[in-house]
């Protein structure tokens, strides 16, 4: 692994929320031995803050061995909700040796450094994707170095990064920096409740944005914001988690991108978990639901529409409600949100669901849940890269080989080597997906 690899200048000083700048040239051998460090961020889901604002760098892993061909190129962008993570904290070494690949990891910009919006200032609301596509465009100039095919470079991502993959899929300055995409539970119209009886996508206008700058942590102006100390800003950090649209970068709101096909068309491999919404719903619901109270807490997310909801999904009688409530926002937020991105998308689109339910819980301090968290978010990622102190069974790991073969043979061809419109993926196998019957979206199109 080669760490800590600059693709832009440190946006630090006046480059503070302006568009990456190219490298500095430095003279003779560079230190590559430690990774990236992580972004500025706060801790988030039990993960480590951090105040490092110079942090556009990535990390290039690779065989040992020498390739007499070029070897494909997957460049991982990270999830975190836009505002946590960091490209060191995947291992990606399974990928790229099992695949004879390139793997890259980057960083870009989080929170108030990515995603900040001011009125007037240039590149509002989308800093942190403009990170993505110079450590994208170093990806191009530079794989070759490291043994890789610079025509055949994948970008996958997972939550925020496979939403990031979306804008980019949708930004006209993305036309041709990848050959291929995998979005990993990050549907482009993914939703989240709103005001009682709505629920909205991510995406923001740059107005909204701009608007949220105005007297951000006290200042008055952009030249006090521009002064202020890392810690300052991270007291504000959450507030700019959504990258904005009617912008320079992305012109305009990703979902009508994809509606309208004004996306760039590669294969893609669009996936979600079986259980997305249990990992978010002890921040949601963080006290348990009695099952008499189910109908009030369904009006306060559905209004008039609760009868007919309560009535798709009846309780099951242990008593908390939490998880019948995961079920339906999984099926609703997720699931038909993924499925409406792989009927939109053009080009040739395939479509996985990982369901193994047994993944350790790898997110520390969360409480018991309902019948357990299944399928969680993020509970793939295991499987493809090594996390420290996950340990995976025998079939798990069967089932992580089965994996990383098909995301590598996707960066190679363009096929992950199914048939089935959405393959499921467990550990007590695999095979078609009944999708229909497991997230009643047939139901959820007519609400």
């Amino acid at each position: 692994m080669f760490g800590s690899i600059p693709f832009a200048a440190p946006p630090i000083g006046e480059n503070r929320w302006r568009d990456p700048r190219p490298v500095t040239p430095w003279q003779g051998v560079r230190d590559a031995t430690t990774p990236a460090p992580m972004c500025a961020q706060t801790a988030e889901l039990g993960g480590q803050p951090s105040q490092a604002e110079d942090c556009l760098y990535l990390n290039v892993t690779t065989p040992a061995a020498p390739s007499r061909t070029p070897r494909p190129v997957l460049v991982w962008i990270h999830g975190g909700s836009f505002v946590s993570g960091g490209a060191s904290m995947y291992d990606a070494r399974w990928l790229a040796t099992k695949n004879d690949a390139v793997v890259v990891t980057v960083n870009y910009r989080l929170g108030v450094f990515g995603f900040f919006g001011y009125p007037g200032l240039p590149g509002s609301g989308t800093f942190g994707l403009a990170d993505q596509q110079a450590a994208l465009t170093w990806v191009h100039r530079n794989a070759r170095a490291f043994g890789g095919d610079t025509r055949n470079v994948t970008v996958f991502g997972e939550s925020a990064g496979a939403l990031s993959i979306c804008a980019q899929l949708a930004s006209p300055r993305a036309a041709g920096l990848f050959a291929k995409a995998i979005m990993q539970s990050g549907p482009c119209g993914v939703q989240a409740p709103d005001e009682p009886g709505t629920f909205t996508h991510l995406w923001k206008p740059r107005t909204e944005v701009e608007q949220s700058g105005v007297g951000a942590a006290g200042c008055a102006d952009l030249a006090c914001l521009r002064a202020l100390p890392v810690d300052r800003l991270l007291t504000v950090h959450e507030r700019f988690s959504t990258p904005a649209f009617d912008t320079a970068l992305l012109p305009i709101d990703p979902v009508v991108a994809q509606r309208t096909g004004r996306m760039h068309r590669v294969p893609s491999l669009v996936g979600t978990t079986h259980d997305e919404m249990t990992l978010f719903m002890p921040q949601v619901f963080p006290q348990p639901i009695p099952e008499a109270a189910y109908g009030q807490a369904l009006a306060g997310l559905f209004t008039t529409n609760a009868e007919k909801v309560a009535a798709r999904y009846p309780v099951n009688g242990n008593g908390d409600a939490r998880d019948e409530i995961a079920r339906l926002l999984t099926d609703k937020l997720w699931s038909c949100t993924a499925r409406t991105t792989r009927d939109e998308l053009r080009g040739r689109v395939s479509g996985y669901e990982f369901a193994e339910k047994d993944v350790p819980m790898f997110f520390p301090g969360l409480p018991e849940f309902p019948g357990g968290y299944g399928a969680f978010h993020a509970s793939e990622i295991p499987l493809l890269f090594e996390f420290p102190g996950v340990t995976l069974t025998a079939k798990q790991r069967e089932l992580s080989d089965y994996m990383i073969a098909a995301w590598g043979r996707f960066a190679r061809t363009g096929d992950p080597g199914w048939r089935a419109d959405v393959q499921s993926l467990q550990a007590s196998g695999v095979g078609p997906a009944d999708f229909a019957r497991d997230h009643q979206c047939g139901f959820w199109s007519t609400m």
